[in-house]
């Protein structure tokens, strides 16, 4: 079929469901009372989410539309990245002249031989002192070649991110908020967040790397502590916070994976060609983006990103734009630009389904909770949807459900969908179908 008649075809029911909505399966996300966040309303009732109309992700601005591969990659998926550039994440600088690899752990056996450790400290600068991450990774000890690898931005450090007794790995650091510094990372280590105690076993007996390092190595998840994370280096002279357009903190942690993967580039037990990113709520919205930025990522698993990543901003449920910037929550993880928007998104030229998109036709599974409200998974079902034309236009497969899937029957194409029967993160179940996820995408 044509491209133009399969988006027509698309966009009849996409922009139908922008506009007017409908009803998900019986039972899977049930209406509850509404709720307040920072003394914002919170919208928990699917018939009160709104009306609204999504930019078409195939029209340019000029009001022609992409038809064929080529005017996307030339013409329109150039446009939309400026615009989420610009108005959510922030411009990135690209690698710095002087960051270096110390590859202080070469390839030590773990898990009883069965898989090769190695550790790494990537410097930013010239300076061993402060901007740097720890990168723990484990390769299958018998691969014949290059392995594809999975990359985890973890929310501890990496001696508690991995369920192991390899006393081996280098105690991390964790950012204590209180004192506003770094300190060493002890099994005590409050910190929160999915991902601790990973089974990493479960890639190596599948022929996958793993691989994860501590977001918070890179740039501080809190308000107020600008000046100690790797942003404040590249602050110009007389700025004393980046500009409007210029990077938060979601994409300086996905910067800090474009560095990661700068070291897999030269590692030759790692395949450059077939590294998957992951991470959850935030970590979600960050390898969204970092998918969208870094065209060498071959596969996106987001977790519960919500609000800010995978689900539609124009639908009034859950957290909102406004609940995201507010002042006591997270402005510091967007461009300054991102507030101009909290009261009237609806006007904005972007949403959701167009940061799926710019990934396109690499693969992305969106994974959630039907529990989840707060993170709207039936919101991001729908921006798969919305995105669904332009990965058809590029020759893959998307979204064709009509209707919202029941909790652990996963969608897997090449831009996939899991809800998993429960809330916020990632459960066991989620963990088989990442891998079975990968491996179609990734071993093709």
């Amino acid at each position: 079929m044509h491209a133009s008649h399969v988006f027509r075809s698309f966009s009849r029911l996409i922009f139908a469901v922008a506009l007017y909505g409908y009803c998900p399966a019986h039972g899977q996300i049930i209406d509850t009372p509404d709720g307040l966040v920072a003394t914002i309303p919170v919208n928990y009732t699917e018939a009160k989410s709104g009306h609204y109309t999504l930019p078409d992700p195939l029209l340019l601005a000029n009001g022609e539309r992409a038809t064929e591969a080529k005017t996307w990659f030339e013409k329109r998926r150039p446009e939309i990245f400026r615009l989420l550039e610009e108005n959510q994440f922030g411009r990135v600088p690209g690698r710095p002249a002087k960051m270096s690899f110390d590859v202080f752990d070469r390839g030590t056996p773990a898990f009883g031989g069965k898989a090769l450790r190695k550790q790494v400290t990537i410097y930013f600068t010239e300076s061993r002192t402060d901007h740097y991450l720890d990168l723990l990774l484990y390769t299958p000890a018998n691969a014949p070649g290059p392995v594809p690898i999975l990359l985890q931005l973890g929310w501890a450090a990496n001696n508690l991110a991995v369920a192991t007794t390899d006393t081996g790995v280098k105690v991390g650091r964790r950012w204590n908020n209180q004192e506003k510094r770094r300190l060493p990372a002890t099994p005590g280590d409050p910190s929160r967040g999915p991902g601790r105690n990973l089974n990493v076993m479960q890639f190596i007996e599948r022929g996958f790397g793993f691989a994860t390092f501590n977001y918070t190595d890179v740039d501080p998840d809190a308000l107020d502590a600008l000046s100690q994370g790797i942003r404040s280096v590249f602050l110009k002279p007389g700025q004393t916070e980046p500009a409007p357009d210029e990077w938060g903190a979601i994409a300086a942690w996905g910067w800090g994976a474009s560095r990661v993967i700068d070291y897999f580039e030269t590692d030759p037990q790692i395949d450059p060609k077939r590294i998957a990113v992951m991470g959850a709520s935030r970590l979600g919205k960050t390898v969204l983006w970092a998918g969208a930025r870094d065209e060498r990522i071959a596969c996106v698993l987001a977790s519960v990103s919500g609000e800010g990543g995978a689900a539609l901003s124009r639908r009034n449920y859950g957290e909102t734009v406004a609940h995201l910037v507010a002042p006591t929550r997270y402005p510091y993880q967007f461009a300054g630009n991102y507030q101009k928007w909290r009261k009237n998104i609806n006007e904005a030229p972007f949403d959701a389904h167009m940061i799926v998109a710019l990934i396109a036709p690499r693969a992305v599974l969106l994974q959630t909770g039907n529990t989840d409200k707060w993170s709207d998974p039936y919101g991001e079902f729908l921006a798969a949807k919305a995105a669904t034309p332009v990965f058809a236009l590029l020759g893959e497969k998307g979204i064709e459900e009509y209707s919202l899937p029941a909790p652990g029957k996963p969608l897997l194409n090449r831009l996939g969908y899991i809800m998993h029967d429960g809330g916020h993160g990632i459960v066991p179940a989620d963990w088989p179908v990442f891998l079975e996820f990968m491996e179609k995408h990734l071993q093709r």
